[in-house]
């Protein structure tokens, strides 16, 4: 049996290489990942993006809204998003900050706490799961793996991912 010959006229041969392109497969294993997590995390209605924001936000209470999107490489439109949610939810708040008045914090309520307490075991569960199909030396290779991409080509991402505490990069004029 011959090999699909990679050309317009065969569209078996097309899709095979659409399949195994980098950005299908990231982005199939990024709804795949969301699905184990959202599962093992449905008592709480919990998604990734909030488990996200929760855990940030528990480590930097008070964070501005934009320094937040950062700090998960969200952009603005989505971490708003979330936020309302969240706050919708009781879990988290947002008040002008007091230097100035157009910049918003963000701080955990303890109904946040108290669900991102919850949400610890069974997020620790999903990436338990997510991860079991590996071996433990090839975990570790994917992580190295996926540290190296979105380092070396970090520059080229929708939206900047700067942790707290670090500077974020100045734009340029």
């Amino acid at each position: 049996m011959k090999a699909a010959v990679a050309s317009p006229h065969n569209p078996m041969s097309t899709l095979s290489r659409l399949y195994a392109r980098p950005g299908f497969l990231l982005r199939r294993a990024h709804q795949i990942s969301a699905g184990v997590f959202e599962d093992e995390c449905k008592d709480l209605s919990l998604t990734p993006a909030q488990f996200g924001v929760l855990t940030v936000l528990q480590a930097h209470p008070g964070l501005g809204q934009s320094s937040l999107a950062r700090a998960l490489g969200f952009d603005k439109v989505t971490v708003l998003r979330v936020l309302r949610g969240l706050q919708a939810r009781g879990l988290v708040t947002r008040c002008p900050a007091e230097t100035n008045r157009r910049n918003m914090v963000v701080a955990l309520t303890p109904a946040g706490e108290d669900v991102l307490a919850q949400a610890q075991k069974p997020a620790e569960k999903a990436y338990k799961r997510l991860m079991a199909p590996l071996d433990r030396e090839q975990q570790e290779q994917l992580l190295q793996l996926l540290q190296l991409l979105t380092g070396e080509l970090e520059d080229d991402a929708r939206a900047a991912f700067v942790p707290p505490g670090v500077p974020a990069p100045r734009q340029a004029a």
